[in-house]
C-alpha cells in the first residue's frame, strides 16, 4: 500500500482534452506530468456517446449529466464533490463554485485543495443574487478546505487579509507554447497578414476583456494592423463587436483558433502582444506569450503587474494605448520581449507548476497510504 499513486479527483472542469480555458490547460499538463505518480480521474460535463473518451493522458475520465457552465455547473460540481468524498485521497477543486457543499463534508476538509479561480462574484455579467451566491461559495471554500491555492500573488494577499488564512502561490506553465520557425505558402494564404508587422490578441469576446477598447484605438489608428482572436459569436457583446468592426482593413477579426501549432504561428509573427484583461489572475494567455519572448501591452490590473513584475508597458484607457501602440520604438520593444522571456523561464513552467501541485496534493499523504 505505500508504493500505491496518490487518487486525485479533479473537480470543476469542462473536461479533457483541453480547449480554451486555464483550468483544462491546467488539468492537461498535471494529468501529462504527474500521472506516473498520481491515478487522476477527472471529471466531464455532458457530453454525446460518440464523442466520450474513457482515458485522456492516461487519466480516467468520469462524465456527468450537468453543463459545465452558467448555473448547472453548481450542481456539476457539487455532485463530483459528494462521490468523490470517499473514494479519492484528495479532491482537487477548481473554482469554488460548488464549494458551498464542504461545510457538510468537514470531517474530510483535509482532503480538498481548492484551486480559488479569481474574484469570479466581481464580474459585471453576475445579477445581485449571482454575485451574493458566488461571494458566499468562496468563503466556504476557503474557509472549509484542508489546502487554497491561488494562481497570483494579488489573490494570495486577497485571501490571507480576508479570511487570515494561509495560502499557496501556484501560477500557470506556458512552455508548451513554442516558436513557429517555418511559415508556409499555405498557411501564409490563410492568414495573409502574417508577414505584416501586426499587434495581436487573444482572449474570449466578454466585457472585461476590453476588446472594445482595443477596437476603438486601432479604428483611430489606421496605419497600424491588429489581429483579434476570440469566440464572437457566443455572447451579443462579441457579435455586436465583429459587426461593427469587420471589414476594416487594419482590423483582422479572427474566430476561435484551437490547434496550438496555428495559434503558435500567429503568436510567433506578431510584433507585439496586447493583453487587455482587466478581470484575471495569472491568465494562461499572457504566461504562453511570455514564454515566447514577445513584447507585451498591459492593461494596468493588479493582477497583470504582478505577472509581468511590473516590467511590460502598461495602459488603463484608450488614449493610454494609443500612444503606445504610436509611439513605442522598435528599439524598446525588442527591450520588452526580452524581459517578458526572462520572467517567463524563471516562472512559468509546467516542470516549476506541476511539482507545486505534487506537493499540495501529497502534502501529509506519505504516512496514511
Amino acid at each position: 500500500m505505500a508504493d500505491r499513486k496518490i487518487r486525485v479527483a479533479v473537480i470543476g472542469t469542462a473536461g479533457l482534452p483541453a480547449r480554451y480555458g486555464g483550468f483544462e490547460t491546467l488539468t492537461d499538463y498535471l494529468t501529462s506530468r504527474l500521472g506516473d505518480k498520481i491515478e487522476f480521474s477527472v471529471f466531464c460535463p455532458s457530453t454525446p456517446d460518440e464523442e466520450k473518451l474513457t482515458s485522456y493522458n492516461g487519466a480516467r475520465l468520469i462524465y456527468l449529466p450537468f453543463k459545465a457552465n452558467g448555473a448547472a455547473s453548481i450542481l456539476y460540481d457539487i455532485f463530483a464533490i459528494v462521490i468523490s468524498v470517499f473514494a479519492f485521497d484528495r479532491l482537487l477543486i477548481l473554482g469554488s463554485g460548488g464549494a458551498v457543499i464542504l461545510p457538510l463534508l468537514f470531517p474530510f476538509r483535509q482532503k480538498f485543495v481548492l484551486n480559488f479561480g479569481g474574484f469570479e462574484w466581481a464580474r459585471e455579467k453576475w445579477g445581485w443574487m449571482g454575485r451574493t451566491y458566488l461571494k458566499l461559495a468562496e468563503s466556504l471554500g476557503v474557509r472549509f478546505s484542508g489546502t487554497v491555492i491561488a494562481d497570483n500573488q494579488y489573490f494570495v494577499d486577497y485571501i490571507s487579509s480576508e479570511y487570515k488564512t494561509r495560502c499557496l502561490l501556484v501560477e500557470y506553465g506556458g512552455d508548451h507554447c513554442k516558436a513557429s520557425d517555418v511559415i508556409s505558402d499555405d498557411f501564409a494564404v490563410q492568414y495573409p497578414f502574417i508577414h505584416e508587422r501586426y499587434f495581436l490578441s487573444v482572449s474570449r469576446a466578454q466585457e472585461d476583456n476590453n476588446i472594445h477598447l482595443l477596437l476603438h484605438v486601432f479604428a483611430r489608428l489606421p496605419q497600424q494592423k491588429i489581429v483579434i482572436v476570440s469566440n464572437w459569436d457566443v455572447s451579443e457583446y462579441g457579435r455586436t463587436l465583429k459587426k461593427k468592426y469587420a471589414g476594416r482593413p487594419n482590423i483582422v477579426l479572427l474566430d476561435a483558433i484551437y490547434d496550438l501549432n496555428t495559434l503558435n504561428a500567429i503568436r510567433t509573427e506578431c510584433y507585439v502582444y496586447i493583453h487587455s484583461h482587466s478581470f484575471c489572475g495569472t491568465a494562461p494567455s499572457l504566461v504562453e506569450i511570455m514564454n515566447l519572448g514577445k513584447p507585451v501591452f498591459s492593461f494596468l490590473a493588479q493582477t497583470n503587474l504582478e505577472t509581468t513584475e511590473r516590467k511590460a508597458s502598461y495602459f488603463n484607457t484608450a488614449d493610454e494605448l494609443e500612444k503606445l501602440v504610436a509611439s513605442t520604438s522598435e528599439t524598446e520593444v525588442v527591450e520588452l520581449g526580452k524581459r517578458m522571456k526572462e520572467i517567463a523561464l524563471r516562472r512559468y513552467t509546467w516542470y516549476i507548476i506541476a511539482s507545486k501541485y505534487f506537493d499540495a496534493l501529497n502534502k501529509g499523504l506519505q504516512k496514511s497510504i
